[in-house]
């Protein structure tokens, strides 16, 4: 996984819209049954040659929403990016 969306998604859409690769549905299309959004991890790819940091994270309104995770295999992730951020689920936008 790249990025990840915690239980204090509000359900607002923003993310969605701007996702390049479309690796994130809303919470009826939710594979984990969880009443939030969804990053699949096998589609994330961080915004790496697309943007300098995560579009979801910059277009959601809910501060920490959207946390590092662990990289998925054969899928681009930041190098800028500590393994301790990721280990620990830091908001990718504090």
């Amino acid at each position: 996984m790249a990025v990840k969306i915690t239980d204090i998604c509000i359900n607002c859409g923003a993310c969605i819209d701007e996702c390049p690769v479309e690796a994130i549905v809303d919470d009826e299309d939710n594979p984990t049954g969880e009443e939030i959004y969804y990053v699949y991890p096998d589609k994330c790819v961080e915004c790496v040659g697309y943007h300098d940091t995560p579009a979801c994270a910059e277009a959601c309104p809910t501060e920490g929403c959207i946390v590092w995770d662990q990289c998925y295999e054969g899928m681009p992730c930041r190098e800028d990016v500590p393994a301790e951020a990721r280990e620990n689920h830091q908001p990718v936008i504090e």
